[in-house]
């Protein structure tokens, strides 16, 4: 079964988005800042990866800059940052993809 990293700062959307993957099947894991996710990230595994980008201790093009050191991991932002420069960046630091919450 794949498993699924979900880190971002909003414990609703966190949440929601776990429960929804795990109804699909998928085994979810949760991170609530990028800090937090580097850490489970180096700890499970996980087969892809859905961040935010606006979070506290450390944001999502943090968290990318730090995770893609050691791992290539598939990463898809989730965020409300919708301006090009954003996604711009994001993919530049090796996002996979860009969703707009």
């Amino acid at each position: 079964m794949l498993s699924v990293l979900v880190i971002d700062d909003n414990a609703d959307i966190r949440d929601n988005t776990a429960e929804i993957l795990e109804l699909a099947g998928y085994i979810s894991l949760t991170a609530e800042n990028g800090k937090k996710g580097v850490e489970t990230a180096l700890r499970e595994k996980p087969d892809i990866i859905i961040c935010d980008i606006m979070m506290p201790e450390m944001n999502g093009y943090d968290f990318m800059r730090a995770h893609r050191k050691d791992s290539d991991t598939p990463i898809i932002m989730l965020t409300a940052k919708v301006e090009d420069e954003d996604k711009i960046i994001g993919l530049e630091l090796g996002a996979d993809d860009y969703v707009t919450k």
